[in-house]
């Protein structure tokens, strides 16, 4: 652990140092190097999974047509969409918060363990490893750090995580509400992005949406377990259930869709099933190790739960409507474009996925930290993160820029559609490197729980990225869409640029 001391100290000259600190160890193996890979790459494989399985569904549903191409492309737009406004708050909530509370059970199970050892009571200075008035928050007011640790240590050593219990029950909840609100909603929704019911679009869309949202409480579910896990900084578990899952949905897709001739119904019935799946085994294997029935309902604290994940709501309805406005657009274009940007998303969010597996390493690490009051650790964390995604996103710009253009035929053989991938091949290959850091921000912001700075950012962003976007697709098509993406994107990298570069928010101490 002497090494996390040389993280501190003169090396805080400025906050914006923290974005060329010890550059040139990017790639070092060390302590904090090995734990970031360990954390990062099962994430970033784990995330990207889903993507790709919907890149699967994508280049079998093109197969049958352009058209069942493109309304199966709102659909998963506005189902993922939808998705997200009650994912993306409670697994960052999620995994900030059991990362908190595991970090101060350890360093109080260390503390009692030492105090055991030593047969003396520590003294002052060691007590301040974690105030108690700390304490007291991060482990929602129980009566004292024993008690804390001794629940922990309850049902036959499972851990007992509040934040774990909190995640499962709010997402079960909302998983059923979003079921019952897509089922009932789809035909309106549809139209709002586009697909108006005289459309030919209009009837597989509702069928695809339809019976994809049954799969919405597992995917709500898993997507809960998945934070817990990440807050252990267990992001193999998350990997090995969602391989298993997407296998499945891969190996279903062309039974169902062709073998049982049902089409689209088909597509969405194969991934309901991946996704149940996936929530059973997360479930079981989380069940190994925490106990998930709480001593009470005070214990759950959804208050706290609630009010970091309202922030949280707030920013990522901000987001989600600025892309889903981009799909409508592209949309109202006409199926043609609509599949082409279809195609051009799922590749663009599913590379830019892979820096999400920094943004959860970093996310975690950071929360731990900032939970023991190491300053130095969260710096050098927060430093490598980033340069690694930037290294990440060249990487991913190199690759696609090349790639895409003879991999897009496995999507779709319309020449039109075609025509119009290669348009937006250069926009998806050079935001890599923008998307990339943003998402990395974004890990790292909330590791350090600056939710309230995340959701306000984003508001800011969205409201100019949103007139930008009317303004363009009205003068420039399709094209103009991904030029104001683009805009969106880096104003998204900027804003997290500015809090940790000036060193402001829970970054102040950078100043010191």
């Amino acid at each position: 652990m002497a090494e996390k001391d040389t993280f501190s100290g003169n090396n805080r000259r400025m906050p914006l140092f923290i974005f060329f600190k010890d550059v040139r160890s990017v790639f070092k193996l060390d302590e904090l190097g090995l734990e970031i890979a360990t954390i990062a790459l099962p994430a970033a494989l784990a995330l990207t999974a889903d993507p790709i399985a919907s890149l699967v569904d994508t280049a079998f549903i093109g197969q049958i047509g352009p058209v069942e191409l493109a309304a199966v492309g709102v659909s998963i737009a506005l189902f993922n969409q939808v998705s997200r406004i009650a994912i993306f708050p409670l697994v960052s909530v999620t995994t900030s918060f059991v990362a908190e509370e595991d970090a101060i059970t350890r360093a109080s199970a260390d503390s009692k363990d030492s105090e055991m050892e030593n047969g003396t009571t520590l003294d002052s200075e060691n007590k301040m490893l974690i105030p108690q008035k700390d304490l007291d928050e991060k482990m929602y007011n129980l009566e004292s750090t024993n008690n804390s640790f001794e629940i922990a240590k309850a049902e036959q050593g499972k851990k007992q995580i509040a934040s774990a219990s909190s995640a499962l029950i709010i997402g079960g909840i909302l998983g059923l509400i979003q079921a019952v609100f897509l089922i009932l909603a789809a035909k309106p929704l549809l139209s709002f992005m586009g697909v108006k019911s005289d459309s030919q679009m209009s009837y597989p869309a509702q069928q695809y949406l339809k019976l994809r949202s049954l799969g919405a409480p597992a995917v709500l579910l898993s997507l809960a377990m998945q934070g817990v896990f990440r807050g252990f900084k267990d992001t193999k578990t998350p990997l090995y259930a969602t391989v298993v899952g997407d296998s499945a949905n891969i190996i279903l897709d062309p039974i169902f869709m062709f073998v049982f001739k049902l089409g689209v119904r088909g597509a969405a019935i194969a991934h309901v099933i991946s996704q149940y799946l996936i929530a059973v085994i997360l479930f079981w294997r989380l069940k190994e190790q925490v106990d998930l029935m709480p001593p009470s309902l005070k214990y759950l604290q959804f208050g706290r739960f609630l009010k970091n994940g309202f922030l949280l709501l707030t920013r990522v309805i901000a987001v989600t409507f600025c892309v889903t406005l981009a799909a409508s657009m592209a949309a109202r274009l006409g199926s043609t474009q609509m599949a082409a940007f279809q195609v051009c998303l799922q590749v663009w969010l599913a590379t830019s996925l892979l820096a999400d597996g920094l943004a959860v390493a970093g996310q975690a690490i950071l929360a731990s930290a900032f939970a023991r009051k190491d300053y130095g650790w969260a710096t050098a964390t927060a430093s490598r993160v980033l340069q690694l995604g930037l290294v990440l996103g060249l990487c991913l710009a190199i690759v696609l820029g090349f790639g895409l253009h003879f991999g897009a035929r496995i999507f779709t053989k319309d020449e039109d559609v075609l025509r119009l991938i290669g348009v937006g091949i250069p926009f998806v290959a050079a935001t890599q490197p923008i998307n990339a850091l943003a998402f990395v921000f974004d890990g790292v912001n909330f590791g350090a729980s600056d939710f309230a700075y995340s959701a306000y950012s984003m508001v800011t962003v969205a409201i100019f990225s949103i007139i930008v976007l009317f303004i363009l697709s009205s003068s420039n098509g399709f094209v103009g869409i991904w030029i104001a993406l683009t805009i969106y994107m880096s104003l998204r990298a900027f804003a997290g640029f500015w809090r940790i570069g000036t060193g402001t928010g829970p970054w102040k101490f950078l100043n010191s």
